[in-house]
């Protein structure tokens, strides 16, 4: 039973980083118009509504289609499956490596749905606070970020008590 729990908090994990994620699009994309530039906190966060047909930043926006479709769907489509089989499998993964790796993947399933259903990615969010500039991201690009980041510190830490 206890088995059967914890692959179903990990799925629950999952499916609520990419409803968080589709909900803020589906928002940005009925709510603001493309290009909108909407100040929320001074110039410091601002709010607008960018199709990225590529990925991070824009790149391979101009791979010919079919590289394109290989590079920006099918490799993360295995990626994303072979991860999610493996911390489903798995019996000896940390529990806060699960979680990372649940972010990761319920990051990357959010911006894969939205290749596969529009062709492009929709960005929102922009942070400017004095030299800290982001590129427009969204709220998969956040849960990507956060699993990526957690997975470092927890290698870090690992390596660390491995070392003494």
């Amino acid at each position: 039973m206890k088995k059967h729990l914890s692959k179903i908090l990990i799925l629950i994990l999952i499916f609520s980083n990419i409803s968080c994620d589709q909900v803020s699009k589906k928002l940005v994309r009925n709510n603001v118009d493309q290009g909108e530039y909407i100040q929320l906190i001074s110039n410091n966060l601002i709010l607008t509504n960018v199709e990225n047909t590529g990925a991070a930043l824009g790149f391979g926006q101009n791979f010919p289609p079919l590289i394109k479709a290989i590079l920006l769907k099918g490799v993360p489509l295995i990626v994303l499956v072979v991860l999610a089989i493996r911390i489903l499998t798995k019996r000896n993964l940390e529990k806060w490596f699960i979680i990372a790796f649940a972010f990761v993947i319920g990051g990357g399933i959010g911006n894969l749905i939205d290749r596969i259903l529009y062709g492009s990615v929709t960005d929102f969010f922009h942070i400017r606070i004095g030299f800290f500039k982001t590129g427009i991201f969204n709220m998969a690009d956040v849960s990507v970020t956060i699993g990526v980041l957690m997975i470092l510190a927890l290698s870090l830490r690992k390596k660390k008590y491995e070392v003494q």
